[in-house]
């Protein structure tokens, strides 16, 4: 089970963003990001699940450490993050994702199948919908 959660996560973390928006990650993002909380499909994921994660956001890079190490493209406009794989698992997978910044939480609600961007930040009855909320590392 926990390898499965962190193979998702990772495909998560791993999309193309097609939309026509041409911005790329600025410094608001960047640094290391700790996830402190999990949903997949409505239902919480304990905490040792994400434990050990960090991911890494340096302008339009990004590294996630899960069970194994993740690296690739992160590009967002507009609340809209496309994240493509380039190192690891995922090397050459994209998923689609939105996010927001609120009160130093980083929050990122992604769709594992890689089609659509999620229409909100709601998972429930949707097993195909991961968010995840994270918190600058200290």
């Amino acid at each position: 089970m926990k390898l499965l959660l962190t193979a998702m996560i990772i495909a998560i973390a791993t999309g193309t963003f097609n939309s026509g928006h041409t911005s790329v990650l600025t410094g608001e993002l960047n640094g290391d990001w700790v996830p402190v909380k999990q949903i997949l499909g409505g239902k919480e994921l304990p905490g040792s699940a994400f434990e050990n994660q960090l991911l890494t956001l340096s302008d339009s890079n990004y590294t996630l450490v899960a069970e194994s190490v993740d690296k690739g493209t992160a590009i967002y406009a507009d609340g809209s993050m496309g994240i493509f794989g380039k190192e690891g698992v995922n090397k050459g997978r994209s998923l689609k994702a939105i996010y927001k910044l609120e009160n130093e939480v980083l929050t990122i609600c992604y769709d594992l199948t890689g089609t659509d961007y999620p229409e909100s930040f709601e998972t429930e009855g949707n097993p195909m919908i991961f968010l995840s909320e994270f918190k600058r590392k200290q």
